[in-house]
């Protein structure tokens, strides 16, 4: 593992930024493409690791994927039903995403048997989660006690659910749509709170019979998928770093270009806008299905806020840097029923707290959140990522406004989303 000096920045940050492909639609695209007839095109896709662990599981299972790059990427995709039996153990890497979407689709493969794992951090990570109602459609699946990768799945002739989803998941509901995709019959699941549509706006222009309903999402199986051409807008998750750099380093003005402003992605912006951020959304327009903005954001004083409730689902990515801007306002600010991110890449509530403390910020830590109390001083200190790209990202930018520098450790994690990052923050240097 190696360390990074960040210092602090010398001057206002200015200039406009392309951030990379958005990751959840990158995968989706990449998954839907291997599953439908014919030629997939995608334009922008995200050239970081996790993608690139799901190109490498459906090469494995039988589709045709060209080279990774961010100007055109072709699958050759198999049909529905069509994955092949892999001759080897699926690695999904660190993805999450990978990994429990993925499971959807193989559990629905009659007569093929798979295997699955990943790395370390993805191995600590709970699958019961989608193991359970993927069981209640008939799969076989067998776990590591907890419900944990490495994962063994006996392809089966799945049947109808009826889900209530406990959480406002889009893994959970996007695997299960995607299993649902060969049935006799339909899959519907109803969640909490809103959580992210990409599968839904992307498997009906695909081709799926879909159907939503405020909270309630229904696939029906049996629709034959198409390639199509995808364009993968800016990742707002990426982008999120840099409107609160801008936002927290006096005299900058930043304008990130081609960013997703997909409405249940968008609650960071919601936040910075009541914190006080001077954050402007240019030229909107829709791409390939998804809402798309040029996002100007010029140096603003924060103040203190809650964050919890509807929103949550909405910004789950985006609270580690949240959680800086948090230290840069005046006063408190609350964030609550976040519990899930204690089973992300990390503890992202305890690794967002301890890194903070260690800052000289003060910092209380709740179960399903923090209480961050803003306006001091940031110091230098030695700061851990815990192999975990949002936290290495989050505390780069807040030594941007750090009196001292700060040694990053685990910096080459950032790599599994961001690749570019390390390099656009030296030019501002």
């Amino acid at each position: 593992m190696t360390f990074l000096t960040l210092p602090p920045a010398t001057q206002g940050l200015r200039g406009r930024i392309t951030v990379p492909g958005d990751k959840s639609i990158s995968h989706r695209a990449l998954m839907l493409g291997a599953i439908a007839a014919g030629t997939t095109t995608i334009r922008g896709l995200l050239l970081g690791e996790d993608p690139r662990s799901t190109a490498a599981c459906f090469s494995a299972l039988g589709a045709s994927v060209s080279p990774l790059n961010d100007t055109l990427v072709t699958v050759e995709g198999m049909g529905l039903g069509a994955l092949a039996e892999p001759q080897d153990v699926l690695n999904a890497g660190n993805s999450g995403t990978t990994l429990r979407l993925m499971l959807g689709l193989l559990a629905a493969q009659p007569r093929r048997f798979f295997t699955v794992t990943g790395d370390a951090s993805l191995r600590s990570r709970p699958m019961k989660r989608v193991i359970h109602p993927l069981q209640q459609m008939g799969a076989e699946i067998w776990c590591r006690a907890g419900g944990y990768a490495p994962l063994a799945v006996q392809g089966q002739r799945l049947r109808p659910l009826d889900f209530q989803s406990p959480v406002a998941s889009a893994q959970v509901k996007s695997c299960l749509m995607l299993a649902a995709l060969t049935l006799e019959g339909a899959v519907t699941i109803t969640e909490p709170e809103k959580s992210r549509d990409h599968s839904e706006r992307m498997m009906a222009a695909f081709g799926a019979d879909i159907a939503v309903d405020g909270l309630k999402v229904t696939v029906r199986g049996g629709a034959p998928l198409r390639g199509q051409e995808v364009t993968v807008p800016g990742d707002i998750s990426s982008a999120a770093f840099w409107l609160v750099a801008a936002t927290i380093v006096p005299d900058s003005e930043l304008v990130l270009e081609n960013v997703g402003v997909n409405p249940t992605r968008t609650g960071v912006l919601e936040v910075l806008a009541a914190m006080g951020a001077d954050v402007t959304l240019m030229e909107e327009r829709l791409v390939a299905g998804e809402p798309v903005a040029d996002i100007r954001v010029r140096s603003a004083q924060l103040q203190g806020t809650a964050i919890a409730g509807a929103v949550i689902p909405r910004l789950i990515d985006e609270l580690p840097i949240l959680a800086i801007a948090a230290a840069y306002a005046q006063g408190t600010t609350q964030i609550r029923d976040a519990a899930e991110l204690r089973v992300k890449e990390c503890d992202r509530i305890s690794a967002t707290a301890t890194a903070l403390q260690a800052m000289g910020v003060g910092v209380t830590e709740h179960p399903d959140g923090l209480d961050i109390l803003g306006g001091t001083a940031l110091k230098g200190t030695d700061v851990e990522s815990y192999q975990d790209h949002r936290i290495a990202m989050s505390l780069a930018i807040a030594a941007l406004g750090a009196q001292q520098p700060i040694r990053l450790h685990g910096a080459e994690c950032i790599a599994i989303s961001y690749p570019g990052f390390l390099t656009t923050l030296e030019q501002f240097r």
